[in-house]
Order: C-alpha cells, then structure tokens, then sequence
C-alpha cells in the first residue's frame, strides 16, 4: 500500500490540535481531517454478522467474539490478511467489554438471553486463542451481577464498572468491583458518580475513564434516550471518583461505543443514540492532561455495539449494526493508519500527538 505523509500544513495543525493549547480548553477542538478510514478487504474468508458483540486483539490476532445468538469465534490474521474461525461460545453472549491477560480473553459482566429482559451471565467467561477453546472462571458474587458494563485490567486486577441488572429495563448501578486474577478474590471498590450502562470504560496511567453510556429504560420507552454526557474518572492511588468538568462532557452524548485509552487519551468510537437513526460514525479523543476533547476522522460506516482493536499502528473496527437498534447489521471492515514514528501500543507511552495517514 502506498502511503503519502500528510502536508506540512497538516502536520502544524495536528501538532496543534493535539498537543493542546494553552489556557482553559474548550470543550472540543476542530476536526482533525488528516487521513481517514478505509475499507479492509480480506484476502480469504470472513466474519460473521453481528453487534452487540467485542472485537480484540491477543498475541498478534484480532477476534471478534459474541453477539446475539450464537456464532464462532472469527479470528482475523493482520499478517495474511485472511479471517478463520474458532469454537462458538458455549452460552450466547452479549453486551461485555474483553479483557485480555495472560494470553487469555476474559468475559465478566455479560447478557444473555432475548431483549429487553436479558439476564447477566453468572461466571467469568474465558476464552483461550492458543487451544480454541471456552471455559468457565470464577462466579460473580450473586448480588454484583450485571451487564453491560465498563471493563479494564489494571495490576493483574479485573476492574468492572457499571452496568445494568435487568437487561434494557431497569436496574442500572454504580457499582465498582475489582477481581484479582492471582488470588481468584473479588473485592468491592467505591461506587461510581452515576450508573450508566452500554460504554466502554479505559484507564489511562493510574485513573480509570468512563464517558459515554447511557440508562437503558424499556419501561419507560427511553431506551436510547438518557444518554450521559459527564466523564467520572476513579484515581487507583487516592481510590476516590471524580467527575470532570462539564468543559469536559463528551461532545456527542452517545451510547454502545467502544472505547480505547492510547498514551494521554482515551478515545469513544461510534455509537448510537436519539439524536439519529443512523449510528453514530463520530471519534473522538479525550485528552485527559487538558481535560479537551477533539474530532479524529470519522468512519465511513457508523455503527455501534461492535469494538475497536489497535495493533501495528492502525485501528481495526468490524462488525455492528448500523443504525440504533440492531440492524443492519455490517459485514464491512474499516482501518485507520496512524503516522509512522508514534509508538503504538494502548496506553504503553504513546508520543503526545496522534497523527495519521492518507492510503
């Protein structure tokens, strides 16, 4: 693929939209244009359908795991360029956020079952690339059970956050757990600002991030109607939340983003909401040294309930529903190439600029 590097008009406005001006930030800078999403055709194979599902990477390869119904496990290889699949789950699976430790992929805090009443899965779900094969881990403690929510690893420790009881009609909580994956010990951590369900949550350094999200109520016909706009972060050191200022609330208040914390930022991708019909095809990055958000270049297909991987310096996305609710659902693959010379790797250091490049 031929790439040529953005202009140095670009590079000035990057550097200056990214690094962050002096004085109080606004509340959202102007977009960042350079480069933008392209399509990834694969070379054999392909993925199955589906959204409310999770798209991560472990050891080199990319999954897509889960959904509604159930479907195998569709393995992407980025060095071959070709899709492959492994063994389905052995429960249907939905509404989580993966973790990934020690070459295993963890699944805590899950649906299962038909809207709007799903019912949380009880147990750890694990599924482990290397054999291709599901097993089951700890229970979740009876009355910490829920779906939906915010998930994270933070030293050797599972971080859960949020999340509903009762599927898409009631019972959101602020609850905050922590699982230690050495001892096998769940421990309860202070409750969250707000309860909100259907977000990704990412830690940056030594801080936890949830943005985005909503309260899912089926009962009063609000499904995707209360959105959140504020950011609560929990501080690991001071073991307290906070809520950022409200020049800080997320730009667009949207629900079943995914989410990604890189270097300072922490980045909410697509989504859905009452705003639109169509999903929402809206990135945005939250610098958390300024407490500023910007636009990153948008994707070609809005879509929400699926996941963002970032390997080899590009993001992945897959899979979906393009518009609120849960169809269409999308068969595409979309990639956006960042600029050589940044490390790549999620929150491992990354330089104080995000910058990309034109295909």
């Amino acid at each position: 693929m031929n790439r040529r590097q953005p202009s140095r008009f670009f590079e000035v406005v990057l550097a200056i939209l990214l690094v962050g001006l002096s004085g109080p930030p606004s509340a959202v800078a102007a977009p960042n244009e350079a480069g933008s999403w392209t399509v990834v055709r694969a070379v054999s194979g392909h993925f199955t359908p589906r959204e409310e599902c999770a798209f991560v990477e472990c050891d080199g390869r990319f999954y897509l795991l889960g959904g509604r119904g159930i479907d195998p496990v569709d393995i992407f290889d980025p060095k071959t360029g070709g899709w492959s699949q492994g063994a389905p789950p052995p429960v249907e699976v939905h509404h989580f956020q993966p973790v990934v430790h020690d070459g295993r992929i963890y699944i805590a805090c899950a649906m299962t079952g038909k809207y709007p009443r799903e019912q949380p899965i009880d147990r750890i779900l694990v599924y482990e690339p290397e054999k291709d094969a599901w097993s089951w881990g700890e229970a979740i403690p009876a009355e910490r059970r829920r779906g939906s929510a915010g998930s994270a690893v933070h030293d050797d420790t599972l971080i859960l956050v949020c999340g509903i009881t009762n599927g898409h009609t009631d019972g959101w909580v602020s609850w905050c757990d922590a699982y230690d994956f050495k001892t096998s010990r769940w421990s309860v951590l202070p409750d969250a600002p707000r309860a909100r369900d259907h977000f990704e949550a990412g830690i940056v350094g030594k801080k936890l991030y949830a943005a985005g999200g909503r309260r899912s109520s089926a009962i009063t016909k609000q499904v995707f109607d209360l959105t959140i706009a504020e950011v609560d972060v929990y501080d690991f050191a001071a073991k307290t939340w906070s809520t950022l200022s409200a020049v800080s609330n997320l730009p667009t208040p949207r629900a079943g983003t995914a989410a990604l914390a890189v270097g300072p930022d922490l980045i909410v991708f697509g989504g859905e909401s009452m705003a639109q019909t169509p999903s929402h095809a809206e990135v945005q990055a939250l610098d958390t040294r300024t407490g500023q958000w910007r636009c990153l270049p948008s994707l070609l297909q809005g879509r929400h309930g699926a996941g963002v991987v970032l390997s080899d310096g590009a993001f992945y996305t897959c899979a979906g529903a393009g518009e609120r609710g849960g169809k269409p659902l999308l068969s595409t693959m979309e990639r956006l190439n960042l600029q050589s010379g940044n490390s790549h790797e999620p929150n491992g250091g990354i330089a104080p600029k995000l910058s990309f490049t034109t295909p």
